[in-house]
């Protein structure tokens, strides 16, 4: 039988529970130090293996050597699904003959179903096949689906003819059903990548390692800029090819674009570093719960001397993970791991679970007001590929006597501000952050987020104020159109407010998650944006609803006559209130090492690794046993 040994913490309400002797502690965790000190120094100390199922070698894994092979990836995902997104409502218009109420519903309801399915893609590489196989196996679908649309936009059986005389023909359902099954997959596709190129991204970092660290955070910056870099090339380039020489070259490109992304990821096969599968985090969140609600029926509570079971391996008995120390936080949940037979069976999990899995289910809920408090900005993100967009329809897009602007490029303000900003934010605004705030990232994660909050407020304003005045120069006669470029202030803010909350999320999400729930954690940051994509749909229709339809209301067929730009004021307010609701969930946030969220001692104490073992190796202090574990 498994000793039973109560967990301590440094937290005053572990000193309650029944103290180990040091031999005990010796045993637990001196050993583990020392292992870990044993380990060549040229190795990982975050579990992670190479192809061949051995230790990783920093040397010739990991790091800015694996890192461009992902990112790769990741540009040919955004590329494809960018010039889908920005483009689609034309071509259902267009070449389907859907009206433009239902082209824009399929749209935003499929770019919400895309990124809500990234729960189904974290589920997947967390419990079966782990971060790599899962990005392969997805891409490999989002490929199969990018075939489908370009033979859909390429063979003329499967689209209407063309139109000739009033009434046009419209899609036949085999034709709707065709490009249905197209969408789907490269919604399936991106569900399964997103929420796993990053978290493999970062696992190529060791957080143990001081320089390696620092390289993780400037990855995640990256990494966003390579995002941008793809949605440039596809809302310009391929728009352009779209509108000009055919919606088969337009989406036949990208689709190249996704094998070769393939092709590429699998060349850096040697240089990756791989967490192997953890089992479904799910599973295990649902047997804390089990366990708790049966104990505390069965009368449990946590009293002076409760004890609360841990397994006394080196590593938790979530294959691969490290050991969690306790938390006073949540503290109903903890009567799943008190021992209430210590003759019984320690081995069923629905009755009673380790301290680890119990914190592993709390590091998941403390982010859920955090992710909740945030939505509202992806409500404002759904306006770039609607009402931004019908905007510049209307308005003067000429760039010289010759070119005109498509209008599904002018995303192109916010995709440059990223690529602009980004660099910028990291070699110049972070060293003179860092310089007065002593923090490592020059603020935290979760300021930095609020930052991006409060840009999105004066975004929408800014929205607003330039569609009356729009709409004000549309009344005179003639009516000269506005030109296209007064919508680069509310483009050009919301690429700020994405730049700041969007890599923001990335760093936060990434931190508090557990070995076991890193690219759940992904998922869950990432299913917002579909959320917001899905709620956007739902106010708009509460609006057309309220304010008199399309006949009367705020949001009518010709913008003339509308009022977008009460709407716009509308989005205004509710960013403002998400903005006081954040301010207020993030100065209660704790994370994972007890620390507030917004002063967070994480990337200054740079053996994150060990924090299962501070608080619990008798007269070592933390300090020590930090630069133990470094050396």
């Amino acid at each position: 039988m498994e000793k039973i040994g109560p967990a301590v913490t440094g937290d005053p309400y572990e000193k309650s529970f029944v103290q180990p002797s040091m031999e005990k502690f010796g045993e637990f965790d001196l050993n583990q130090t020392k292992e870990e000190e044993s380990l060549p120094s040229g190795l990982v100390s975050n579990g992670t293996v190479d192809y061949r199922g051995r230790i990783a070698a920093k040397k010739t894994t990991g790091g800015w050597k694996a890192s461009p092979f992902i990112i790769v990836n990741e540009v040919a995902e955004r590329l494809a699904f960018f010039a889908i997104g920005v483009n689609m409502v034309a071509y259902l218009v267009f070449e389907m003959r859907k009206s433009l109420p239902d082209a824009a519903t399929i749209v935003t309801d499929w770019i919400g179903a895309a990124y809500v399915l990234t729960i189904l893609g974290a589920f997947m590489a967390d419990a079966y096949l782990g971060r790599f196989k899962t990005i392969v196996v997805f891409s490999s679908i989002y490929a199969v689906g990018m075939v489908l649309l370009t033979l859909s936009a390429s063979i003329d059986s499967l689209r209407p003819p063309p139109c000739t005389a009033r009434p046009c023909k419209k899609a036949t359902e085999s034709q709707l059903s065709f490009l249905y099954v197209a969408l789907a997959l490269i919604a399936l596709g991106t569900g399964g990548i997103k929420p796993c190129v990053s978290s493999f991204g970062a696992d190529q970092f060791d957080e143990a390692d001081t320089k390696e660290v620092q390289k993780k955070y400037a990855f995640f910056n990256w990494f966003f800029f390579a995002i941008n870099m793809g949605a440039l090339v596809a809302i310009t380039v391929l728009v352009y090819i779209q509108d000009n020489f055919g919606w088969g070259l337009g989406f036949g490109i990208p689709t190249g674009a996704v094998f070769c992304s393939i092709i590429v990821l699998l060349v850096g096969l040697r240089y990756y570093r791989y967490q192997k599968p953890m089992g479904s985090p799910f599973t295990r969140f649902l047997q804390v719960l089990v366990a708790s609600l049966r104990n505390h029926f069965k009368g449990v509570e946590l009293g002076p001397r409760a004890e609360l079971y841990e397994v006394k391996t080196k590593e938790s008995e979530i294959s691969g993970a490290r050991k969690l120390s306790h938390t006073a936080q949540f503290r109903f949940l903890d009567k799943s791991a008190v021992v209430t037979d210590p003759e019984g069976d320690l081995k069923n999990r629905w009755r009673l679970v380790t301290v680890t899995q119990v914190e592993e289910f709390k590091s998941f809920v403390r982010v859920l007001p955090i992710w909740a408090a945030t939505i509202a900005l992806s409500i404002s993100f759904s306006q770039f590929s609607t009402f931004f967009i019908s905007q510049a329809t209307i308005m003067d897009r000429k760039l010289g006597p010759n070119f005109k602007i498509p209008a599904g490029s002018v995303p192109v303000f916010s995709a440059i501000n990223a690529l602009i900003l980004v660099p910028i934010y990291e070699k110049i605004i972070i060293p003179i952050l860092r310089n007065k705030t002593g923090h490592r990232r020059g603020i935290t994660s979760l300021q930095r987020m609020g930052v991006g909050l409060f840009i999105s407020i004066v975004a929408m304003a800014s929205a607003a104020l330039v569609e009356t005045k729009r709409r004000n120069e549309s009344k005179s006669p003639p009516p000269p159109p506005l030109s296209v470029f007064w919508l680069f202030p509310q483009f050009f803010l919301m690429g700020s407010a994405e730049v700041f909350t969007y890599v923001g999320q990335l760093e936060f999400f990434y931190d508090e998650a557990t070995d076991g729930t890193r690219s759940i954690s992904s998922a869950i940051f990432l299913s917002e944006i579909g959320l917001g994509s899905w709620l956007s749909t739902a106010i708009v229709k509460i609006v057309d609803r309220a304010t008199g339809g399309v006949e009367k209301g705020w949001l009518r067929n010709d913008l003339n006559k509308s009022r977008l730009d009460y709407f716009y004021w509308l989005l205004t307010a509710i960013n403002g209130a998400n903005f006081l609701v954040y301010l207020f969930v993030a100065m209660l946030y704790k994370g994972r090492d007890g620390m507030s969220g917004v002063s967070s001692a994480r990337d200054e104490v740079l053996f994150e690794s060990s924090g299962e073992a501070s608080g619990r190796v008798g007269d070592l202090t933390m300090m020590e046993l930090g630069e133990n574990i470094r050396k």
